[in-house]
């Protein structure tokens, strides 16, 4: 092989190479919210609004202690001089903490099965995020499936008795965060970006929390060691996950990022049926099953285009 040719041949696989760390990455970060409810058992004597207020805080620890560890404070520091990457942040923070808070909310209220069902239409919205604005080619299966996924929203409308709100604010929240995320781009690392997210959210988040304190309404300090630390571990197990995301989402595009989440959803169903056991009248299931005639469409057209991923491009 000559220099030429071993040169294309290299610079012909790092789009794969890329590609093929973007869907371990994204594989970990989906499985990991999947399990995530299971965690909120062990944290529900506080409210949503305190586990959320102490799970931005106890995040931005634990990415301070990672910015440390991998040297990377000069590239956070140069992100905050980045006006145009911290406005978009600012944004993608904003909309991260709706999807805490109602995701929180759901599990802790006996609606961990519509959380779920926010997350299977979240696919949906992602592809039609990457088509509306980032001008992605939207195949024959895709429309296919976002039918279905419509026909499953007028289903469940019915079903509920009103519209579900919560499922659509958890997938057109973590959606726009997704769509936010790609439009940064490879201005920031997955580290820099999160630590900048949640720096930017601490300031709201511990007065909140001191507010809690000083009105003797908070767990967080008064319900004892054990429960201070697990409220604690709220910062590994949601930056790990959310670090995953970040990286996955600068090397994959929307319509293919869309195609991983469906492992968390599936999770987030069989921890709600399983462990929650939170009832599903016929009605809901005909709704939740043309979500899954959505899911399993979107699947086979992953199959059937394994050489369509590519690396997301920063605009």
């Amino acid at each position: 092989m000559t220099q030429t040719q071993s040169t294309t041949s290299t610079k012909a696989s790092e789009p794969s190479a890329e590609s093929t760390r973007g869907l371990v990455q994204g594989l970990g970060a989906y499985g990991l919210w999947g399990l995530m409810p299971l965690y909120f058992l062990t944290v529900s004597l506080a409210s949503p609004w305190e586990i959320v207020a102490s799970r931005i805080v106890f995040s931005l620890v634990f990415c301070m202690i990672l910015l440390s560890l991998t040297r990377n404070w000069n590239s956070f520091l140069a992100l905050g001089r980045d006006r145009k990457a911290v406005v978009r942040l600012s944004v993608a923070s904003v909309f991260i903490s709706i999807n805490w808070l109602t995701y929180t909310y759901a599990v802790l209220n006996g609606h961990a099965a519509e959380a779920a069902l926010g997350y299977f239409i979240n696919p949906l919205v992602s592809i039609a995020l990457g088509v509306i604005f980032l001008k992605e080619k939207l195949r024959t299966l895709q429309w296919v499936a976002i039918g279905f996924g419509l026909a499953a929203v007028i289903t469940l409308t019915f079903a509920y008795g009103n519209v579900p709100y919560i499922a659509l604010t958890l997938a057109f929240s973590f959606g726009l965060y997704g769509f936010v995320k790609n439009l940064v781009g490879r201005t920031a690392t997955a580290l820099t970006s999160l630590s900048m997210e949640t720096a930017i959210l601490t300031i709201p988040a511990l007065g909140f929390l001191a507010w809690l304190v000083a009105s003797n309404k908070d767990t967080v300090l008064s319900a004892g060691p054990g429960h201070f630390w697990l409220l604690a571990a709220s910062g590994i197990i949601t930056a790990v996950p959310l670090l995953l995301f970040g990286a996955a989402a600068r090397r994959l595009p929307l319509t293919t990022l869309g195609t991983l989440q469906f492992l968390a959803p599936i999770l987030q169903f069989i921890v709600a049926m399983v462990v929650f056991k939170e009832p599903m009248p016929p009605e809901r299931l005909i709704g939740f099953s043309l979500v899954w005639v959505a899911v399993i469409i979107l699947s086979i057209d992953m199959i059937r285009q394994p050489h369509r991923i590519t690396p997301v491009r920063a605009s």
